[in-house]
């Protein structure tokens, strides 16, 4: 695999991507403590030409854990025993956080509250105001 399909125009070279393989956390045993099977996958957003611009900024601004301030996405992959499976998980969690940047979010249409809406509402604040009235202390007893 020479190229990283993000979508049908964009695609991104394998060479942009950065990829170690690091020793995995948590218990194992001796094949965490002997092999590097977890993969630490970097993508520096700034340098990649194959990026249309928009999506660019898009990822920039975007609030996520794995974009660091410097535009460069790190993603950890250790679920699998196995390297290569390790690899193919970082890639895809790569890939989905890509295609969220080229999806454009819909448009909310402005709804206007009907008649009857209105009429149920400030009938159940009067009906709620009567009721705390009943509450109050009506005199000095």
């Amino acid at each position: 695999m020479d190229t990283l399909d993000v979508s049908d125009t964009i695609r991104i070279p394998m060479s942009e991507i950065q990829m170690t393989a690091v020793r995995s956390q948590g218990a194992g045993g001796q094949n965490v403590n002997k092999v590097a099977t977890a993969i630490h996958l970097r993508f520096d957003i700034g340098s990649c030409d194959s990026l249309p611009e928009r999506v660019r900024q898009k990822l920039l601004r975007m609030s996520d854990h794995r974009i660091t301030d410097d535009g460069v996405v790190i993603i950890k992959s250790q679920a699998y025993r196995s390297q290569d499976r390790n690899r193919q998980a970082a890639l895809s969690r790569l890939q989905e956080l890509l295609v969220s940047a080229l999806k454009e979010p819909k448009r909310r249409i402005k709804t206007k509250l009907s008649r009857k809406v209105k009429r149920k509402r400030l009938d159940l604040k009067t009906r709620r105001g009567a009721l705390k009235k009943t509450r109050r202390n009506l005199g000095d007893d």
